[in-house]
């Protein structure tokens, strides 16, 4: 088998990307290692920026998620009693972010290339890349007992964090930066009405909450907790109690709650390697980087990964221009440092650290009624929130 790029993981990232080379006239092979169910079982938010928005609609997926998503034209922050509202698109000239959850994206991307034509290959077991640093890398894999093989003139790890893709980089050639919190996300997903038709992130003494929705009658929620805190621990009773505890009275007073459909932990960590290439192989989204999920950045980073690697791609095929491929990492790089900056921010700010005492809850809240108090500090939140331009 042959093609021009193969591409492992067949998450959001990895469908986008041979979606958008499949309508450029560059053939692809996605290679993943779970079945189409779970793949599309997966559980994830679904904040996206306008950027990725306008790719979707531009790699022709659009049409659901403007059928069904919610378009967000402001957030809310709960602080000190308060609760304030930040207006995304009147500080940014427009500009709002689209509520539709990533299996949906996924969904639609999975639809797109059956409609296509495009080869997905599922179960592929054992994915390894080889001569990367040759006009001729190509990978093996094995599928039902039987090995396989598929030549290429490029590799793009969309395999996420724990995927071969960054595991194939030698590792005198790759320098990992990580920081992990002390603290996860305890999450449930309930048939209940969301308790506001914005989001509400809430900063309290007794830890983090998140107000989030997938739909009219679909919320999400999220309390902070310890990080060795087991699901078990937590019956739905204990959870609603615990996230009205953390929000104004007056928003705790109408949350609707009920049995809860999913219930998981994530911890948080920041993360970035780099660079983002080595030799043919190129590395987008989680495997090249993580962020806390505060600032609704992973699939967005994972988005701008894409916009930059197949414009990079179809310049390579179409004008013989490889400007694009050697600058991939550093261009990439730079919108991930003000993302992860960006969501550092707002996990710092609005979670609590123990460890710091009353004096830095304190400065968190000094913080928030500053941010409140300046058009200009409002103006670089909503800016980062909208997402910064590729």
């Amino acid at each position: 088998m042959r093609t021009k790029v193969a591409i492992i993981g067949a998450g959001p990232s990895g469908l986008l990307l041979s979606q958008i080379l499949h309508r450029a006239g560059i053939d692809t092979v996605v290679l993943e290692r779970r079945t189409r169910e779970y793949v599309l079982s997966r559980i994830r938010a679904g904040v996206l920026e306008q950027g990725l928005a306008d790719m979707l609609r531009a790699a022709g997926v659009g049409e659901r998620m403007d059928a069904e998503g919610q378009v967000h034209e402001g957030v809310n922050l709960a602080f000190d009693g308060r609760l304030e509202r930040l207006d995304l698109a009147g500080l940014t000239g427009g500009k709002t972010v689209m509520v539709y959850g990533q299996t949906e994206v996924t969904q639609d991307l999975y639809e797109a290339r059956d409609a296509m034509g495009g080869v997905v290959i599922h179960e592929a077991e054992d994915v390894t890349p080889h001569d990367l640093e040759t006009d001729r890398p190509f990978l093996t894999w094995h599928r039902g007992g039987e090995a396989f093989r598929v030549d290429c003139d490029f590799v793009a790890a969309c395999d996420g964090f724990h995927g071969v893709g960054r595991q194939s980089i030698p590792k005198d050639r790759i320098v990992e930066h990580e920081k992990v919190y002390p603290f996860g996300w305890l999450g449930v997903l309930s048939r209940t009405k969301p308790v506001d038709h914005e989001l509400i992130y809430a900063n309290h003494e007794r830890g983090f909450a998140l107000c989030s929705l997938r739909s009219d009658v679909l919320s999400r929620y999220y309390v902070q907790v310890p990080l060795e805190t087991e699901v078990e621990e937590w019956s739905d009773d204990r959870f609603w109690e615990e996230l009205g505890r953390r929000l104004p009275p007056e928003v705790a007073a109408r949350l609707e709650t009920g049995p809860s459909v999913e219930k998981s932990i994530a911890p948080l960590r920041s993360f970035v390697a780099e660079p983002l290439s080595h030799g043919r192989l190129f590395l987008a989204g989680d495997a090249g980087h993580i962020v806390p999920p505060t600032g609704a950045k992973g699939l967005n980073l994972a988005a701008s990964d894409v916009h930059y690697l197949s414009r990079a791609l179809i310049a390579h095929y179409h004008d013989g221009d490889e400007n694009g491929l050697r600058a991939y990492s550093e261009k990439a790089l730079r919108r991930i440092w003000k993302a992860e900056r960006f969501s550092w921010w707002m996990t710092t700010l609005l979670h609590s650290f123990p460890a710091d005492g009353s004096f830095g809850h304190r400065l968190q809240h000094a913080e928030l009624d500053y941010l409140f108090g300046s058009t200009a500090a409002m103006t670089a939140m909503a800016e980062n929130y909208v997402g910064l331009p590729y």
